[in-house]
């Protein structure tokens, strides 16, 4: 079984069933037998970031799903601790990133997965082939 961290994005679209991404999310996520293929790593830091919008727009319905999804996901959660912090610093440095995509990249990392789900096309660089940055707008054939 593969090691995949979830980014926020990734995250939004599996829980709020995009109808343009949830198809190839869920294509990777289980066989044809609907067997498990990938364990779903996620963070504390996708956790705040996916539940910022229906916080600010009172969507407790939408809420309670995010906060499902990681209650059910608690022991696949990437923890910050300082070699997380210490990769991050140094990704930010040499490759100009964001600090939350630098900690989520740096996260995958120290959590040894094996592919990095987003939409974001810039940390496949950053990645330096130690991990598989699958975007998935490009899974699908669009970058809208």
């Amino acid at each position: 079984m593969r090691r995949v961290y979830f980014d926020a994005n990734a995250v939004i679209y599996y829980i709020e069933q995009n109808p343009i991404y949830l198809p190839v999310i869920v294509s990777r996520m289980f066989g044809l037998a609907g067997e498990e293929l990938v364990c779903c790593v996620t963070s504390d830091l996708v956790r705040l970031e996916t539940r910022i919008h229906p916080l600010r727009h009172g969507r407790t319905q939408l809420l309670s799903q995010f906060d499902a999804f990681f209650a059910a996901n608690h022991q696949h959660i990437a923890h910050f601790g300082r070699a997380v912090f210490d990769l991050a610093t140094q990704l930010r440095a040499d490759h100009a990133l964001k600090t939350p995509d630098a900690l989520h990249l740096a996260a995958a990392l120290e959590s040894a997965c094996d592919e990095f789900w987003t939409n974001d096309d810039r940390l496949a660089k950053a990645a330096l082939g130690r991990i598989e940055v699958i975007n998935i707008k490009e899974l699908h054939g669009t970058n809208a």
